[in-house]
């Protein structure tokens, strides 16, 4: 942020001198049973933060036991760790974990002036933020912060503009939302009808699997594992032996194998005796699953193309060689993207909150729908067509949201340093370019 010139009137101030700083006690109280809230990052949504949307909270005899800090109302929230410069201003009398320093504003600073002004700090509180592991700023580090100080009235004046506009552009960032949302539903929707005719709409159950409908006589449902052999991955420590003839390869983890998506960006080497590593190493046409992942999308195959030789993968990665005569990968990957594969791995699947597994022997009693080869592939040329074309819509609203991203922080950041006269700039089109 630039410090070296502002409009009349302004000057520039240590934060310190400004606020009162509050940290955090380091025990976390327990049990989180009371009515005063207690707030993590994962409870900030917006401007304001009311309550934990957990339900946590302490009680007044552990408030004064632990001698917490209770925030007032009116106190900014920031994040001094992890999602450095979260922040929002403090509605309810809550308490806050160690993630957090509270500023409570003095006689010269607005709430929501500061609210924005924390906003525009964010790149300089990255900068300063110190740690190997987790980068963390200090109470004495947010003090010490130079910030931009315009008289009070005109805080009110900068902070009500840039309520008006950031509303504006929240409303645009929520509809390309929605609009994403809504093409990834229709081609979900679509691939799902080609490769499971009849799946969207009212049919007879389909023996124990009641969202199928019933196939035609030329698609028998079968079995996964009587078409399909499954490779299971290694298991990498340190007390495998390498005294013998080795090899280093390229090693998949759960992490690179993620919703019908095979990520090479982040793939490590492991070195391992060179029979273990011709035995499991992928073949182009594999179909990789994970063991878990998020729920709704648990089950997701990819096809290996063989991208990296001789790779191997983890014991958490399952490995799928279909039979060719009889199962086409690409057709299988597709397949466990539908609503049937949906609803197959998330009925069998071991559930914890949002996340679930599964194991080979669900994955491999996966029915299948089973045309012939030709069929297949015909079906999954289709389906990939479907989503091929939906990627250009994609990739717009995905540009348009990071624009829109940029432009309201460069608003606040302009705003809150007095890179342009609120009164002139109120009612123009700060989002030229983006519209509805």
């Amino acid at each position: 942020m630039n410090l070296s010139s502002f409009p009349a009137g302004w000057r520039v101030a240590r934060l310190g001198f400004l606020v009162e700083t509050h940290v955090p006690q380091r025990d976390k109280p327990h049990p989180l049973n009371g009515p005063i809230p207690w707030v993590r990052i994962e409870d900030f949504d917006g401007q304001e933060i009311r309550a934990s949307k957990s339900g946590q909270g302490v009680t007044a005899a552990q408030v004064a036991s632990m001698n917490l800090r209770v925030l007032r109302p009116g106190t900014v929230l920031c994040s001094c760790s992890c999602s450095m410069g979260a922040t929002a201003i403090v509605r309810e009398p809550l308490v806050s974990n160690q993630t957090f320093i509270g500023l409570s504003p003095g006689p010269e600073v607005e709430s929501r002036f500061l609210f924005y002004l924390m906003h525009a700090m964010q790149d300089s509180m990255q900068a300063l933020a110190t740690g190997a592991i987790q980068q963390y700023l200090s109470r004495d580090d947010f003090r010490a912060l130079r910030v931009p100080l315009p008289p009070l009235s005109e805080q009110g004046r900068i902070a009500d503009f840039l309520d008006s506009e950031t509303a504006r552009i929240d409303r645009l960032i929520d509809l390309r939302r929605l609009q994403l949302l809504r093409l990834e539903e229709r081609v979900y929707a679509s691939v799902s009808e080609i490769l499971v005719p009849g799946i969207l709409g009212p049919r007879q159950s389909c023996g124990p699997w009641p969202w199928l409908p019933a196939m035609p006589g030329d698609r028998p449902l079968v079995r996964l594992g009587y078409v399909c052999r499954l490779q299971n991955g290694l298991t990498v420590d340190s007390k495998r032996d390498l005294s013998g003839d080795v090899v280093t390869r390229p090693y998949l983890r759960v992490a690179n194998v993620q919703a019908g998506h095979v990520d090479l960006d982040s793939v490590v080497e492991i070195t391992v005796p060179r029979e273990i590593a011709h035995r499991t190493s992928l073949r182009p046409g594999d179909v990789l699953m994970t063991e878990g992942g998020d729920l709704d999308k648990l089950g997701r195959g990819a096809v290996w193309r063989g991208e990296l030789s001789g790779c191997l993968h983890q014991n958490h990665v399952f490995a799928l060689r279909p039979e060719t005569d009889r199962l086409d990968g690409d057709y299988l990957a597709l397949m466990t993207s539908t609503l049937h594969g949906r609803c197959y791995f998330e009925s069998t699947g071991s559930k914890t909150t949002n996340l679930a597994s599964t194991n080979s022997s669900k994955i491999m009693s996966f029915p299948i729908p089973l045309p012939s080869v030709a069929t297949q592939r015909a079906l999954a040329t289709e389906a990939q067509t479907m989503i091929d074309s939906s990627q250009s819509a994609k990739r717009l609203l995905a540009h348009q949201l990071g624009l829109l991203a940029e432009r309201r922080q460069a608003l606040i950041t302009a705003a809150v340093t007095g890179q342009f006269d609120v009164p002139t700039a109120s009612g123009g089109n700060v989002t030229e370019g983006i519209t509805a």
